[in-house]
């Protein structure tokens, strides 16, 4: 009796420990929705602070409440392309708007297309005659990028940038599965479908090569072009040709390194910087928030809701890896978008405009899409597609129903191959003494069998499988292009291709970004000189979903910041990542696939920070509620 008393008061602590845990969860969820909720209209005299505390992107990922509850640490924040495009040409043009403020402490990057049409944004608030200035403790490469188009870049003196330039190496795994006897069945169409490589060589093989040094060599010219444009006397070679020479003449000081080369124009920490900006924006209110007058983004976004006036134009925005089922925002679920375009194809859209930025995913998925974004054309409704940093393999398969479609030179397009990988363990496990066997009634009894071994009918059926869906492919693709499959088949193979030589090779129409392609759909839609407007389907976050967002992914002067070893420990974190990805495809349950391993890395909100850089959900509340 005495044991179970012990028990049953352990149990009666344990519930009540969980009723305050979520009676703390309430309380604080409703502080935070008080505390982070924007308050439109309140727009102050001073600078428009974008506190870039993360990830820029073109679609945000959803806010699952579990995830963050359950998490160690909160998500990067994220950032949508169009939001702070739209708030800094707003500024360029908005009386209380003194100085634009890029704090870039805890920046993560984006894609290069995104951070070029941010910079031309940039270029559009100093062509207003307004400052422009950043400030970080380490600059890379995509802070380079975006800073190198700011009138005033800051670096604190215990920091400085660098040039890394696209590419690098990949993990190959051959060497590993031949010591563990690891059986990789591959399936692939195409002769740069490099994606299989990894899993079957223990090098990038001549083709593979080929592609890349022609990809990463373009985007490299184009990164370095957008900065020498933006600034004529920065020694961007110097630093990326010869690090050692740099770093001996600046004595490894990196802050004065950057300075000597142009990329930073001023070295002072945040005190000094704040400062700086007080002179031009004003004196802040006090309390915890920047010394100089300020508005945040989410603030100004508020104040300022985007005009729906004339014609709507409609957008889907089809964002991340394509997977089945209902996935996303931020990845793009096939059943989810498709559900999205199909609820919305009587909405009175004058024409709709499918903006890609993936490196594909599953065939199945693609397909589901591109049939309801073909249901529009059915409908008469134009269709025009905008590509981003990416719209590869499956990215490029939705994108074919298009009449026209516009990409960038940084855009990263083509990739037109599919391919299916199935590992099996029968030599592996023979070592130890495990062997199959058993009855078949027919060939396929069984099969495939990942422990037992797959049998050639097996093998001849799945590779039939992709040689199929390849054909498909190139059908869907020289039906998009007014040719026939053998001449698209000469440039797909599985290659990718920078913008600019994909529109020579006939796979894009024309150079543009999204209002480009915005302007010409509202132009087939019959709207002429009249008024319209961009309407993004399923682009509406809920209350609860924004207040948890701007609760435990904001910015936050508690948290940590990047240095110039931090910004080369996160990307060692995201070549781990890339790595664990690898293995989980291989034992994933995955259909064939349409996905680009060429394409550069993007961040999102997947990717995790540095150890200590962010708190739990549990954590967070427990600092409202004045816990340690």
């Amino acid at each position: 009796m005495q044991f179970a008393r012990k028990v049953w008061k352990l149990l009666v602590a344990f519930k009540d420990a969980l009723a305050l845990l979520f009676l703390l969860l309430f309380f604080g969820l409703i502080y935070g929705a008080l505390a982070s909720r924007p308050t439109p209209g309140r727009v102050v005299d001073g600078a428009l602070l974008l506190d870039l505390d993360g990830v820029v992107v073109e679609e945000r990922s959803e806010v699952s409440p579990l995830r963050l509850l359950l998490s160690a640490e909160a998500p990067a924040g994220e950032y949508q392309a169009r939001d702070i495009e739209r708030a800094l040409r707003g500024a360029a043009k908005d009386d209380h708007v003194k100085a634009v403020v890029l704090d870039m402490s805890r920046f993560l990057g984006g894609g290069m297309v995104h951070l070029q049409e941010i910079g031309r944004a940039i270029d559009e608030v100093r062509a207003a005659g307004k400052p422009v200035l950043t400030f970080a403790n380490a600059y890379a490469d995509d802070g380079v990028l975006l800073a190198a188009h700011a009138s005033e870049v800051w670096v604190d003196p215990m920091g400085g940038a660098f040039v890394a330039g696209p590419g690098g190496t990949q993990t190959y795994y051959k060497g590993l599965f031949d010591r563990f006897k690891v059986n990789a069945h591959v399936y692939r169409a195409g002769t740069y479908k490099s994606y299989v490589e990894p899993y079957i060589r223990s090098d990038m093989s001549p083709a593979a090569r080929e592609a890349n040094e022609d990809l990463y060599g373009s985007i490299w010219a184009t990164w370095k072009a957008d900065v020498k444009q933006a600034r004529p006397n920065s020694k961007v070679e110097q630093i990326a040709g010869d690090p050692m020479a740099w770093v001996e003449a600046s004595k490894g000081d990196f802050a004065q390194g950057a300075k000597a080369a142009g990329l930073v124009d001023r070295i002072g920490d945040k005190t000094e910087f704040e400062k700086r900006v007080a002179e031009i924006a004003g004196k802040g209110a006090g309390g915890d928030g920047p010394a100089y007058a300020h508005t945040r983004l989410d603030t100004w976004l508020a104040a300022n809701p985007a005009r729906a006036e004339g014609a709507s134009i409609g957008v889907i925005t089809i964002a991340g890896e394509i997977v089945d089922g209902e996935a996303g925002p931020g990845k793009a679920g096939g059943d989810r978008i498709a559900q999205l375009l199909d609820d919305n194809i009587d909405e009175g859209f004058k024409a709709l405009v499918v903006r890609v930025d993936s490196p594909g995913g599953s065939v199945m998925a693609a397909e589901r899409i591109r049939r309801a974004i073909d249901r529009y054309k059915a409908r008469k409704i134009p269709v025009v597609v905008s590509m981003a940093n990416m719209a590869a393999s499956g990215g490029y398969w939705v994108s074919t129903p298009a009449e026209r479609i516009f990409a960038e030179p940084g855009t990263v397009t083509g990739s037109i191959g599919v391919f299916a990988v199935v590992t099996s363990f029968e030599k592996t496990l023979a070592d130890f003494g495990v062997t199959s066997d058993g009855v078949r009634t027919t060939p396929l009894s069984g099969q495939p069998d990942i422990l037992g071994g797959f049998t050639p009918e097996v093998e001849r059926m799945l590779q039939a499988s992709v040689d199929n869906i390849y054909g498909k492919f190139l059908g869907v693709v020289a039906k998009s292009r007014k040719t026939t499959p053998e001449r698209i088949d000469r440039v797909a193979q599985g290659r990718v291709w920078p913008g600019a030589e994909a529109k020579e090779l006939g796979l894009v129409d024309e150079m543009g970004d999204l209002d480009a392609a915005l302007a010409y759909a509202a132009k087939q839609g019959g709207v002429g000189n009249g008024k319209w407007h961009a309407e993004y389907i399923g682009a509406r976050e809920g209350r609860f979903e924004s207040m948890l967002r701007r609760m435990f992914a904001g910015p936050s002067d508690s948290e940590a910041v990047y240095d110039l070893t931090g910004l080369v420990a996160a990307r060692q974190e995201a070549r781990a990542r890339r790595i664990a990805a690898q293995f989980a495809d291989l034992t994933g349950s995955r259909g064939a696939q349409a996905y680009c391993l060429e394409c550069p890395d993007l961040p999102s909100m997947d990717d995790p920070r540095e150890a200590g850089q962010g708190l739990s959900l549990m954590a967070r509340i427990g600092a409202l509620a004045g816990l340690k």
